[in-house]
């Protein structure tokens, strides 16, 4: 029995069949046929003793029997397929749909625990996903030119204002707009790789940035990169060079622009053997000048998108390690951190941009949002924490007693306000007709607002603060 609602929250649970029509593996390929019939279903899960063996699809009929011209007395065993991909009763649908797209099913066996309870198909999610960033993504993944996915990308401010206007938490806003950057990538490597023809060695395309961290809003640029395997030769290159500046030409035309500092797969610099960036970071660590600073706060918000992911697996863990251990490196990265002074004047009150085209404005990006992905960004490299997600490291530093559950508490409250302001302000400016930015008119606000926002921002001073005394940070 499916359900319509808002699949950011909602459990596969409420969408799926239950209980799933099961048949054993000893029955034929007609039998199946009939009790496909006679359901009116689309699939069957093949079981033996309530234990899940393989599924067979009507497709699965038409591609693996008549087509191969098998007889209707197959075995069903012969032709299913065999331990199949499965979901989590509370697994989210969106995140479900999304798996589903990424892996061309079309049906999720439903488990609880060790026990089949159910089936979901994409279409059962898809009714609940009407106008949604789910059904985007499955739109991206049918897509079969960039000028199709443009098409799509292009209806992200109207998602953007359905979901600020319907009240939906800032960290679930940012998340959906960067799944349809992640499928939109996913898409156009699928795209280079079908004109260029198999990739030489393996690779792996990651996000920096506001992607890797999946905290997109309305404005993004492209930050990307290559990790190639120590297979590579130089003269594959010619290859990578040719995915990058297609997969980067076709992001911009998606409205991803490029990136101002040329943080791109296109640059040579990174598109490079796994060594190659394994050297990277050990000299940004080893010497934390000023560029590697600020070259290892990008590069350590990497996210896979698409590829060989055991790539960075090792990368990422040896990194965090050898940044832990390196003093030096923390403490240049602390001062870093306490770099960006929040908006906040001598008598406490707010203080905005003094000149120029945003005058009497403060920039929410660089001025509140920063300021806390930096702090995150800290505590995960003190603490060895795997988490890209802003959010997600800032609640882990609190688990493992890096900073006390106040301070995190505190941090998570004045990031979501920044984040909702910032939502908010980028959904009126689409509403006027005008591109989103960062740039917001404190005089705009409530005053309740302007008292938040100056406690948030005293929050973050705070907390720059006790980082750079060591206190809940550096151990």
């Amino acid at each position: 029995m499916t359900q319509t609602g808002d699949m950011t929250s909602s459990r596969v649970g409420g969408f799926m069949s239950a209980p799933p029509i099961a048949v054993g593996a000893q029955s034929t390929v007609l039998e199946v046929a009939q009790v496909m019939k006679t359901r009116n279903v689309s699939c069957v899960l093949v079981t033996s003793d309530d234990q899940l063996l393989g599924i067979v699809t009507a497709s699965d009929l038409v591609n693996r029997v008549l087509a191969m011209g098998l007889g209707t007395d197959t075995r069903v065993a012969a032709i299913m397929t065999a331990d199949p991909q499965t979901v989590d009763i509370n697994a989210l649908g969106h995140d479900s749909l999304l798996m589903m797209a990424r892996e061309r099913l079309g049906h999720l066996p439903v488990m609880q625990g060790d026990s089949l309870v159910g089936i979901v198909t994409r279409s059962d999610l898809l009714a609940g996903q009407v106008g949604s960033a789910g059904l985007m993504v499955v739109e991206i993944g049918r897509a079969r030119t960039v000028d199709a996915v443009a098409a799509v990308v292009r209806r992200l401010p109207r998602l953007l204002t359905h979901l600020v206007n319907n009240n939906t938490r800032p960290e679930i806003v940012t998340r959906l707009m960067t799944d349809v950057a992640d499928a939109s990538t996913s898409r156009f490597l699928a795209f280079t790789e079908q004109e260029l023809g198999a990739p030489p060695v393996r690779y792996l395309w990651l996000a920096c940035g506001s992607q890797g961290r999946q905290e997109q809003t309305g404005v993004s640029d492209q930050d990307n990169c290559l990790i190639l395997s120590d297979e590579f030769k130089p003269e594959h290159d010619a290859y990578f060079k040719a995915m990058a500046e297609r997969v980067s030409a076709a992001l911009d035309q998606c409205g991803y622009f490029f990136c101002p500092g040329d943080m791109m797969a296109s640059n040579p610099r990174w598109r490079q053997p796994l060594h190659v960036w394994q050297s990277y970071f050990d000299e940004w660590i080893r010497q934390p000048v000023v560029e590697a600073q600020m070259l290892a706060s990008v590069m350590f918000d990497l996210r896979p998108i698409h590829g060989a992911s055991e790539l960075f697996e090792g990368l990422h863990q040896r990194t965090l390690q050898a940044a832990r251990r390196n003093s030096i490196f923390i403490a240049h990265m602390v001062s870093g951190v306490t770099r960006s002074a929040p908006p906040l004047g001598l008598l406490g009150g707010l203080s905005t941009i003094r000149s120029g085209k945003h005058k009497r404005h403060i920039d929410f990006k660089h001025s509140g949002v920063v300021p806390v992905v930096d702090l995150a960004r800290l505590y995960a490299l003190q603490g060895q924490l795997l988490p890209v997600n802003t959010r997600a490291r800032l609640t882990a530093a609190r688990d493992t007693a890096l900073i006390s559950a106040s301070g995190a508490h505190d941090l998570l409250d004045a990031y979501d306000l920044f984040c909702q302001i910032r939502l908010e302000h980028q959904v009126r400016q689409i509403s006027d007709g005008l591109p989103p930015d960062n740039f917001v008119d404190p005089g705009e606000l409530s005053d309740l607002e302007r008292e938040h926002l100056r406690r948030a921002f005293g929050v973050i001073k705070t907390m720059q603060s006790a980082a750079l005394q060591g206190r809940g940070v550096l151990t």
